[in-house]
């Protein structure tokens, strides 16, 4: 907001957010994400070494026998099993949301759970991929994020339960032998134990008979269930995991070899240790666990029923989901009949985009372990016949290569980019054809094939307009990525272990010679991601296109109706605008980095403004920019609620009623003796009307010189006005002048309806009177009084009013101590206790922005654009085209 404040943070070089607080421990935390990434690569590793040295003695052919006669009633039987898990998993969050007392319909919670569970089952990670997809589909149905917290909570602790309960009851009723890496649990240790689970769980059904259980971890609380509540819950669990289990159980070559209770203890470890790694699926660790501790069973038809597991009760329900999801974002782009089949699309459409990535990335996944598997060799034969050898050896390299690529983009796809949904269906396509040229492999031809319609379908969904490389790198990505890599290479190693690997092997081209294409495929896996990696380390970042700075012809005309002064910075030339249909409301704006940041409310009638700021949003959303609304007040509060954003407290703005001002009382001692002192040393006020304030530019240039480097400062932006002589002459300037030369001046910001009056750029010499500034601001009161206006606008005191209460949020606090004990920095209390000797009505002031981490990138944006560090893309105009809007400028007698 306009004001003296402006200045005061130029005199001491500094803006408010320059004092923010940096979070404890950040770097720390990069440290230790690097620490966790290495430790997951390392448990990756670890699984496929396990699963090698488990299979030593098993051959593929072993396993492709044992794969091919699995009947067709096990096949059903695990198909049931599965959906009836699924169908139980989606129970989870019914409960839990009666449980945290906020029920949605069945559907709602259906689909947000059942999405959340199939991405975590094939990706890992639970609290960020299942969570993140809970978050889209929650938050859009009204819910927090400590709502959904708790959701996650309960449903993840009821899971433990189940699993507590199950193992428990079959230590009790079947101990048998449990030998794992040589160490063996006496029978009646798996009885205490068992029945120390029972126990611990029949505890916790005990406590929670009463109703009102809390548990508070700091700020945030999770309600515990009341006791049919929990039983429900624990019900869920049981059968969930039991089903879970017997769908692997029903797939063993002969399931009456090993007891049920057996086969669930080995599950149960497996689930745990997979989880604990964090390993994306559990891939390697999860099957080298159940080789372990299954150790009756064949190795090759455990294998073989462990692949067909993977495949029933991980990949098909990620297919189903993201057919499901696709469909309804396919409708909800073209047709919605019906109102509430459009939000039932709409929160469908929030989880496609991670559905769509998961598919393709699996797809990747399938065209890498196909290369690095044998081909059939009755299509081989086929195949000879009709392609030459060289177009064949060609399609299995690019069909790896297409693989990795689809690796790369899925993450591109879970943001939404539409040069990642371009390229994604083009090599989903390219990879159906090598698929069918390299070995004719119809199966995954076909599967890619209905990816790609899904992704054609749903193409509305990938709006997003920016550079393809922002997204490919996450340390997420690159651990899913290296994980499947290296696991279609332990698979190729595995299939080609009884060959002799030599020089010779690389030239090989025979049809014969699978090791020889696995081995070229590999090399040229690596190349390709050499080769991006390069390119991606060289090239520089794409900063957010910039558009013209220019001053809309329709601003005039929405300036002249306004009654708030702050308006008047969209004249200074260095923002963007946003108008609405009507040609009555705008929103300024400028984007910097990846904020784009909103200066104070709309300006015009208030019915537009929740239609501009909601396009602002759609915009920053599609550019995968962060919304940050800066200096609003409570008027825009319910708008920026509705918008998703987090509100702060940044200070609050004073204004003195014109009518009432008076230098009379004992409280206006100061003011009187400055305005007194001022004039005796020979100081005179007078207000230059706008069409005469060319003539007195270069003597308020040499006093504005003068001032910067006085202060050592430079011009700031974006919420205040530089010194530009095209900004200057849209304004009446009030000067002091002592002995015919001017001393200090600053520019006049007047509404036509005289409701409020303002100052924006001050400037003063060295050696002006005392009390000059005081006598400035007194005169240009009376001066306002006698001209009609109702107020004037001191402008903002940044942190004023901030509670500082023990139970108050962290940035409150610390807003709080920044003001009381940070003078140096800024002086904060000083500008409050200046602006308070005029008696001001004092109102509070916002900023709206992202949660978490956005929100503090989105504040470092905001501190280079107001101390005007522009990237260097992005260029400030060098003058605003010259705008006097009819009654801005108030002309003296």
């Amino acid at each position: 907001m306009p004001t003296s404040n402006r200045d005061a943070a130029q005199t001491t070089g500094t803006h408010p957010l320059n004092a923010r607080i940096l979070p404890v421990g950040h770097g720390l935390r990069r440290y230790r994400s690097a620490l966790l990434l290495f430790a997951v690569l390392a448990l990756a590793a670890l699984g496929f070494f396990a699963i090698h040295r488990l299979l030593t003695e098993v051959h593929p052919g072993d396993v492709r026998a044992a794969f091919a006669a699995i009947r067709p009633t096990q096949l059903a039987a695990a198909l049931a099993l599965t959906g009836l898990s699924y169908l139980t998993l989606t129970l989870y969050d019914v409960f839990a949301l009666r449980v945290i007392g906020r029920p949605l319909p069945w559907r709602t919670a259906a689909l947000a759970s059942f999405v959340s569970y199939t991405v975590s089952h094939n990706f890992g990670l639970g609290p960020l991929t299942g969570g993140s997809a809970r978050y889209r589909i929650y938050s859009g149905a009204g819910l927090s994020a400590a709502d959904i917290a708790r959701i996650i909570a309960t449903a993840t602790m009821t899971f433990w339960a189940g699993v507590g309960v199950l193992a428990g009851i079959a230590l009790l009723v079947h101990p048998g032998d449990m030998t794992i890496a040589g160490f063996a649990l006496p029978v009646i240790a798996q009885r205490l134990a068992g029945g120390a689970a029972l126990v611990v769980t029949a505890a916790l059904l005990f406590y929670s008979r009463r109703p009102g259980r809390v548990v508070h971890l700091g700020r945030w609380s999770l309600p515990l269930p009341i006791l049919p509540h929990a039983l429900a819950l624990l019900g869920v669990a049981v059968v969930d995991l039991a089903a879970a289990s017997a769908a692997l159980w029903v797939l063993l070559p002969d399931p009456g070899a090993v007891a049920f209770p057996a086969l669930f203890l080995g599950y149960a470890l497996a689930l745990v240790v997979a989880l604990a790694s964090h390993v994306p699926g559990g891939v390697g660790v999860f099957e080298a666990v159940i080789l372990a501790a299954v150790p009756d069973v064949d190795k090759s038809g455990l294998l073989a029923a462990l692949i067909a597991y993977r495949a029933i009760y991980y990949l098909l329900p990620l297919f189903i989901a993201a057919l499901l999801v696709a469909v309804r974002e396919g409708s909800r782009w073209r047709l919605p009949l019906t109102r509430a089949i459009e939000t039932a699309e709409s929160i469908a459409g929030t989880v496609t985009p991670v559905l769509l990535a998961a598919l393709v990335f699996v797809g990747g996944a399938i065209l890498l372990v196909s290369g690095a598997l044998p081909a059939e060799t009755s299509r081989l034969h086929w195949l000879r016949a009709v392609v030459p050898l060289p177009f064949v050896e060609a399609s299995h390299i690019a069909a790896s290569l297409v693989g990795t690529a689809l690796l790369l983009l899925a993450p591109a796809l879970y943001r939404r980019l539409d040069a990642a949904f371009i390229l994604t269906r083009a090599l989903l396509v390219a990879g159906i054809i090598f698929s069918l040229v390299k070995g004719v492999d119809y199966e995954e031809a076909l599967l890619l094939g209905v990816i790609a319609l899904l992704l054609h379908w749903t193409r509305g969904a990938f709006y997003r307009r920016t550079t393809l490389t922002t997204a490919i790198f996450s340390p997420g990505w690159l651990l899913a990525i290296g994980v499947v890599i290296a696991l279609s290479l332990a698979i190729g190693f595995f299939a080609y272990k009884h060959v002799d690997y030599d020089n010779e092997l690389w030239w090989q081209i025979a049809w014969g010679s699978d090791a020889s294409r696995f081995l070229r495929a590999s090399f040229a896996i690596a190349v390709f991601l050499s080769a991006i990696a390069f390119v991606r380390l060289f090239r520089p970042a794409v900063a957010a296109a910039e558009g013209e700075a220019a001053t809309p012809p329709q601003v005039a005309a929405i300036l002249a109706a306004t009654d708030q002064t702050y308006a008047m910075l969209a004249l200074t030339g260095d923002k963007r605008f946003l108008l609405s249909p009507e040609g009555d409301a705008f929103i300024m704006y400028q984007i910097q980095g990846q904020s784009w940041i909103v200066m104070g409310d709309p300006v015009g009638p208030q019915p537009r403004w929740a239609d501009l700021l909601w396009q602002l949003r759609e915009r920053a959303d599609a550019a995968q920019g962060r919304l940050l609304l800066y200096q609003i007040s409570p008027k825009a509060l319910p708008l920026a609620i509705d918008l998703g954003l987090q509100l702060v407290k940044y200070g609050e703005e004073a204004r003195v009623d014109l009518q009432s001002f008076t230098l009379d009382g004992p409280n206006a001692r100061p003011l009187r003796y400055a305005e007194r002192r001022a004039t005796r040393e020979g100081a005179s006020f007078d207000v230059v009307s706008a069409h005469n304030v060319a003539a007195l530019l270069p003597e308020l240039q040499s006093v504005s010189d003068a001032w910067l480097l006085e202060k050592r400062s430079t011009e700031k932006a974006f919420s205040v006005g530089a010194f530009d002589p095209a900004y200057l002459e849209n304004f009446d300037v009030a000067v002091v002048r002592q002995g015919g030369r001017i001393v200090a001046f600053a520019n006049i910001w007047t509404t036509s309806g005289r409701q409020e009056l303002s100052l924006d750029l001050m400037r003063h010499t060295s050696d002006m009177p005392y009390g000059t500034m005081d006598f400035l601001f007194v005169r240009l009161m009376q001066w306002g009084h006698d001209n009609g206006f109702a107020w004037f606008n001191l402008g903002l005191a940044p942190l004023s009013g901030i509670e500082a209460r023990r139970l108050a949020p962290l940035w409150a606090r610390a807003g709080a101590f920044l003001y009381r004990h940070g003078e140096a920095l800024y002086g904060f209390e000083g500008l409050r206790a200046y602006k308070q000797k005029f008696a001001p009505v004092w109102a509070p002031r916002y900023i709206a922005g992202p949660d978490g981490v956005g929100m503090a990138r989105a504040l470092i944006d905001l501190q280079n654009l107001v101390g005007n560090r522009r990237p260097a893309v992005v260029k400030r105009a060098p003058s605003t085209p010259k705008v006097v809007p009819v009654g801005l400028s108030v002309n003296t007698a």
